[in-house]
């Protein structure tokens, strides 16, 4: 049975992060705190919008209603990397070569290793930043699809048009698909190593709610989304992604909502929070589940694994909060 060392935070907790084997759980009021020897507090933004792990480096980052952008690195230490005062970051993204993006109405912009600041301006406020995992290329997801710019060139941008507003947006790990979470209860995806004039779209519908999180499996087979009392998750094997394929059900609980998906680091098991608190973990090959966690006082916001795969972190938006020890 797994055994779950609680954390009781202070309101609500946005993210949860492993930098190593190092927890971190960043507030809504702008505190990190770092489970290392004992927990460590360091104060941050004067009201914390978005926190993520860079995918390109040991390193967390933030953004928030200070108009501050942060990179947290293991130790706990911050550098600023933007100061907009007056304005409110709640979109960043992480990159190769160090580069970070953020948005602030509609325009997103990327900062260089050496501190070179690049501006793309969009015809509709940026909801969404992602880097391709080659080359310095961004995607910026606005009202009515997607902008994809290389960052090193003065080449016009890359339209991918889909009516309605797209909220979220992320790359599979191979580069062949682009998928964005929509303001309607859908995810809508491009099969970007199409031929011309091939049908590249790819409509993933039916939830009964806004799809507020989304988790690639390690080898980018499988997407997994919230949305539904049950996580969505959507087959991305074949050349054609999910294109007339039915996704998995997993975790299905009559109506309790999943608010939060995490996939294991090494294994094909899927970690899912609901809005009551709970998390259960599912293996994919065979759908067995194991109740990793009771229900709680808070719905679940945000997981991290470990890089070992052998511990869960989780957060929730009434700050009880934990690490789960799957190998116990």
């Amino acid at each position: 049975m797994p055994t779950v060392a609680p954390l009781d935070l202070e309101g609500h907790v946005v993210a949860t992060h492993f930098l190593g084997e190092t927890p971190f759980f960043a507030t809504a009021a702008g505190t990190i705190h770092r489970l290392d020897e004992g927990e460590k507090v360091s104060e941050v933004h004067q009201g914390l919008l978005t926190c993520i792990k860079d995918p390109f480096s040991t390193s967390l980052l933030t953004g928030g209603e200070d108009g501050k952008v942060f990179r947290i690195a293991a130790d706990g230490t911050a550098t600023l990397l933007a100061d907009i005062p007056r304005k409110w970051i709640s979109v960043v993204a992480g990159g190769p070569q160090n580069a970070v993006a953020y948005a602030i109405g509609k325009t997103s912009y990327v900062r260089l290793s050496d501190g070179t600041v690049k501006e793309f301006a969009e015809d509709r406020s940026v909801e969404g930043l992602a880097f391709a995992a080659k080359g310095l290329r961004i995607a910026a997801s606005r009202y009515n699809g997607v902008s994809l710019h290389w960052v090193g060139t003065t080449a016009p941008a890359q339209d991918l048009e889909w009516k309605g507003a797209h909220t979220g947006v992320t790359f599979s790990p191979d580069g062949r698909f682009l998928v964005t979470m929509m303001q309607e209860n859908a995810l809508h995806g491009w099969k970007l190593d199409g031929k011309p004039g091939e049908n590249r779209h790819m409509r993933m519908t039916g939830y009964p709610a806004k799809v507020k999180s989304l988790s690639w499996s390690v080898k980018g087979k499988w997407l997994a989304s919230s949305g539904a009392p049950a996580a969505i998750v959507w087959p991305f094997a074949s050349k054609d992604g999910p294109m007339g394929r039915a996704p998995l059900e997993l975790g299905t609980r009559a109506n309790i909502m999943v608010t939060d998906v995490a996939f294991h680091p090494a294994e094909e098991v899927l970690a899912i929070g609901f809005i009551d608190g709970m998390i259960l973990g599912v293996r994919l090959s065979d759908e067995k589940e194991a109740l990793l966690r009771r229900p709680g006082k808070g719905g679940i916001t945000s997981m991290s694994w470990s890089a070992d795969g052998k511990r869960l972190a989780f957060a929730s938006e009434q700050g009880d909060c934990g690490i789960i020890d799957i190998s116990a």
